[in-house]
């Protein structure tokens, strides 16, 4: 019995030793970090068992195997005590600020499989003491502010399957066993990534030339079959499409487009750095426009490539890279020639950015009213052009796209024009990309006043008819030049919304006085009040009586507006009867029989 108690105590005092030394460790990771309570919920110094703290994980020994820390905004340096947690598995500090070298101390966590400190502000070189990790399966370096070559240490970890060591400021020649790794990427440095050396700076696999050939043909296989399959889908779809009577865009988006500028699947996650750079730190003098998801940068790319950076504005605290990646990857699905095509992205622990070819012509509304002079006129061909392609756009957005994508801040601004002047409907999907993050129901009303739908305005909840209303005004911007509102005019009227302002003058009669003076009169006016018609349509009060995006396109080819245009006004000369008999009846007058006051409904009782 005694000798039992002996070796119970025994058990005891080495598990106290365990906790002791591990929790000391760990708070002084804690301390180094600059870490709050409220970032490392439970991490009690005076508690020496860290087996019960916040992301620590502990085998049934009370060992230290896992610490996972992703993304909670530290600003302090790495402490060299974390060298004695010499059961640790998993290391992950990525996405923080932190600052300093990478100790020496880090090459004693010998059981180390899997280390990730990407996305930081790690300086000086990488320490030769890793290459004491004969267990290290995944190794990410990336995106730091790390210095010298790379050790040559490196080369000889046995398991070493994933090597990130991208968007640093490493020199010299890359030790030529690291090729052999089967992941690796060392783009975004100054090393010799090809001089000397027959290898590229990045691989998908790094595996051995069989396996590369092996998975081309399967890829070729399946890619074959994908093309049969979509052939003989388009044939259907045409033959479909010319027994309804009418034209329908066919069109494929699982391989993107084939110029061969951006493949579908491909988006690229860039450094900070990267962006920082292109974009002249983030100069004032780069911005092309503003909105309320953020500023628009002009970029160049180090490869000559000119890219639109958008920095959203819209996340109060740090976290949900997560959620952000899952929703960019969902919006860069949706490839259309008249959608504005994903790049890639960046994320920081504070920032979100995304990043969009460069369009030449920028948008509509610059074209409509801020060009400079001697810069061409917007003629009305082309007008009809962007008309017919941002909705065909839309109609992509709204019908073909699962789950659908509502755009909600449809307006000129968000109409960009490329090279050919071909229309491209920007910053969709960006209301519920930058409200991924909220965890209340409502979705607070995203959009630009007088392109918003009066529902969408009152409710809160939106649908693909919020776009389409949204489109009409759009419309109207196209034929009038004019802003959606324009407070000038009511030195000369009332209307300063420019939907009522259309109204008025279409009942009158008078629609040449509303088209664009910068035309000149070099216009068909049958095609201004086709578009008028279809504008008014699109703009209708009730949600349910506008047309769907897909009727849109039809009416602007010219098919079934008549119809519609004669229902609608059948049911406004109705609406319109019924208002001004409602005038007459309740004549608020000062010979008026009723009494204001005495219909108050808000007042006290």
């Amino acid at each position: 019995m005694e000798f039992y108690f002996a070796v119970l105590a025994l058990a005891c005092l080495q598990s106290f030793v365990l906790s002791d030394f591990q929790g000391e460790a760990l708070a002084s990771l804690m301390a180094s970090l600059n870490a709050t309570n409220d970032q490392l919920m439970g991490w009690n110094p005076n508690q020496v068992d860290p087996c019960t703290w916040s992301n620590v994980k502990c085998d049934p020994n009370n060992n230290v195997v896992s610490v996972t820390l992703s993304s909670m905004n530290f600003s302090g340096s790495l402490s060299p005590k974390i060298g004695l947690l010499r059961t640790l598995t998993t290391l992950t500090l990525r996405g923080n600020g932190i600052t300093g070298a990478i100790p020496e101390e880090f090459g004693n966590l010998t059981s180390l499989t899997n280390l990730d400190l990407e996305n930081n502000r790690l300086t000086g070189q990488i320490p030769a003491s890793l290459g004491n990790l004969e267990k290290l399966k995944f190794l990410s370096l990336s995106q730091n502010n790390l210095i010298g070559s790379i050790p040559d240490s490196l080369s000889t970890l046995p398991s070493l399957v994933n090597l990130q060591l991208d968007s640093n400021n490493l020199g010299g020649q890359i030790p030529p066993a690291l090729f052999q790794v089967f992941n690796y990427n060392f783009t975004g440095n100054k090393l010799n990534c090809g001089i000397n050396l027959p290898y590229p700076c990045a691989s998908e696999s790094g595996s051995s030339s069989s396996s590369r050939k092996s998975k081309v043909g399967i890829i070729i296989g399946v890619v074959g079959g994908l093309v049969l399959l979509l052939l003989c889908g388009m044939l259907v779809f045409l033959y479909k499409g010319r027994q309804k009577g009418y034209r329908r865009e066919a069109f494929v988006d699982v391989a993107g487009e084939v110029d061969g500028r951006i493949p579908f699947g491909q988006l690229k996650r860039f450094a900070w750095r990267e962006l920082q750079i292109a974009t002249d730190n983030f100069c004032e003098k780069s911005v092309l426009g503003q909105g309320g998801f953020g500023k628009v940068y002009k970029g160049v790319l180090a490869d000559g490539t000119k890219i639109a950076v958008k920095r959203l504005t819209d996340f109060e605290s740090p976290g949900g890279d997560a959620a952000f990646q899952c929703e960019v990857e969902m919006i860069s699905v949706a490839v259309h020639k008249n959608l504005l095509r994903l790049i890639g992205f960046c994320t920081t622990p504070t920032e979100r950015l995304l990043v969009y070819p460069f369009m030449q012509n920028l948008s509509v509304s610059y074209q409509l009213r801020e060009i400079k002079p001697g810069e061409p006129v917007l003629d009305w061909p082309m007008r009809k052009k962007v008309a017919l392609g941002a909705a065909r756009g839309l109609e992509y957005l709204h019908e073909h796209c699962n789950p659908k994508i509502i755009h909600r801040d449809v307006k000129a601004a968000n109409v960009l024009l490329d090279e050919d002047f071909e229309a491209v409907v920007g910053d969709f999907g960006l209301a519920k990309l930058v409200d991924v993050r909220r965890t209340n129901v409502t979705t607070q009303v995203r959009g630009t006043m007088g392109h918003i739908a009066p529902e969408y305005l009152s409710t809160g909840k939106s649908s693909e008819r919020t776009d389409v209303f949204g489109y009409g005004i759009t419309l109207l911007e196209l034929v009038t030049g004019q802003r959606a509102i324009d407070f000038s005019r009511l030195e000369e009227e009332d209307d300063v919304l420019l939907l009522d302002h259309v109204k008025k003058l279409e009942r009158e009669k008078k629609l040449d006085a509303i088209v664009d003076r910068n035309l000149n009169k070099n216009y068909n006016m049958q095609e201004v009040e086709m578009m008028i018609k279809v504008a008014l349509l699109c703009t209708q009060a009730s949600p349910e009586e506008r047309p769907p995006m897909s009727e849109v396109v039809r009416m602007l080819e010219g098919e079934g507006l008549a119809e519609r245009w004669e229902e609608w006004q059948h049911i406004e000369v109705t609406r319109r009867q019924e208002y001004e008999r409602l005038q007459r009846r309740f004549d608020w007058g000062e010979n008026s029989v009723y009494n204001q006051d005495a219909i108050e409904l808000s007042g006290g009782r």
